[in-house]
């Protein structure tokens, strides 16, 4: 399993199918939010929690269909289905090692990118907290929705309608955390319900997708 992951990070840095166009969305999304809302800094401080996490959340789409796509392709994950390890257990390698190379860096980078915004520091603070709470929830719940499109030809457009009313109530709760955080107000309940979702997806969909990929492989 650890071999796995090493591996899927190896290939997600090498490619920047994962790592790097990621992060290049999500700086295009924030840089392009003001020319369209204007030089008002008020307006884009407002904007900045829903804009932030959105394009967070729009980021982590890209490379959802290479979690298994790939290794359906080339023979990989037949190999990986007849090997000892269980098909649960490869989920939550390839969902893990999609985290680490996606999530963590846009948690990271989001505080940064939220002075082009005009987001306080505070603020700032509460948003790279619940994208470290939330992002795990987005790759578990996005690899789930790859396991069911599994062979489907440009099943891109398919997989990217099945998770994102999934991502909805992630998404509002990390938004509305950024949002009490920039109007000097307790953010703690939302981060404790996106924890939540995260340790929810993690509990019940490794099993759903090994179920999945099962039926997939026959």
């Amino acid at each position: 399993m650890i071999q796995l992951f090493m591996r899927d990070i190896g290939l997600a840095v090498r490619s920047g199918g994962g790592f790097g166009l990621a992060l290049i969305f999500f700086l295009i999304v924030v840089v392009l939010i003001p020319f369209a809302l204007g030089p008002d800094q008020s307006a884009l401080a407002l904007v900045a929690p829903g804009v932030l996490w959105l394009g967070a959340l729009l980021a982590c789409l890209l490379s959802l269909d290479r979690i298994f796509g790939l290794d359906y392709e080339d023979g990989s994950l037949d190999l990986l289905a007849s090997s000892p390890l269980p098909l649960e257990s490869v989920y939550l390698a390839k969902a893990a090692a999609h985290w680490l190379t996606t999530g963590l860096p846009l948690a990271l980078v989001a505080p940064l990118l939220g002075v082009l915004l005009n987001l306080r520091f505070d603020a700032g603070m509460a948003l790279c907290f619940s994208l470290l709470l939330g992002t795990p929830a987005l790759s578990l719940i996005g690899a789930f929705g790859a396991t069911l499109t599994l062979g489907i030809k440009r099943g891109g457009l398919l997989l990217s309608l099945l998770v994102l009313p999934l991502y909805v109530p992630t998404l509002i709760f990390g938004a509305q955390a950024v949002r009490s955080a920039s109007l000097g107000q307790p953010f703690d309940v939302p981060l404790v319900l996106i924890l939540a979702i995260s340790l929810g997806a993690a509990a019940i969909l490794p099993f759903a997708s090994g179920a999945a990929l099962r039926i997939n492989l026959r």
